[in-house]
């Protein structure tokens, strides 16, 4: 039995499930209401606030797809219930973020300024103190989503291993190297 698969996803107070037809999980909560397919296959049952994932047979197939779906539908939940979070930093001289809406705007040393334009399903908010590195604060209630956009907005310029410099998670450790004079 798949130790992920068959844990239980308990439903928070607000947070509706409906299974519909072709297998189409629906949550809807305070933070919004995503919608996930579910192989034919694999069995979702809701009874007493409780969420389960039941696979038919012990194949190899069912049992990747067991812990999958339970994976994703518990990540639906704790989306529309409480929402996730994401901060980046840009590190860097020069380096600057702003946002007009949902058009993103960075400076990362570039001849040019580089937009970019965010899904609605996203909140956006940047941060630009004095003395202190620039900060983006991604909000979502869809993890797959916001997961890629920082992914995407992280390949501008990712951190480099010799000065640090790029855009990086906040509390992410970079891994440095030493340069030409450490092999003397």
């Amino acid at each position: 039995m798949s130790r992920i698969g068959k844990l239980p996803i308990s439903l928070p107070s607000g947070v509706a499930v409906t299974v519909g037809e072709d297998n189409v999980i629906t949550l809807k909560g305070p933070k919004g209401e995503l919608k996930q397919h579910v192989n034919p296959d694999m069995k979702v049952e809701v009874e007493n606030g409780v969420l389960t994932v039941i696979r038919p047979t012990d194949d190899r197939e069912h049992r990747a797809m067991h812990g999958l779906y339970r994976s994703l539908l518990h990540n639906m939940v704790i989306g529309v219930s409480e929402g996730f979070r994401k901060e980046l930093e840009l590190v860097g001289v020069g380096y600057r973020v702003t946002n007009n809406g949902q058009i993103l705007e960075l400076s990362l040393g570039y001849t040019h300024n580089i937009f970019l334009e965010l899904p609605q399903e996203i909140k956006v908010e940047t941060k630009m103190e004095r003395n202190k590195n620039p900060l983006i604060i991604l909000e979502s209630s869809d993890k797959q989503l916001l997961g890629q956009v920082c992914a995407k907005i992280r390949s501008f310029r990712k951190p480099e291993p010799y000065k640090g410099k790029g855009i990086k998670f906040v509390g992410e450790q970079i891994r440095r190297k030493s340069g030409k004079t450490a092999g003397k």
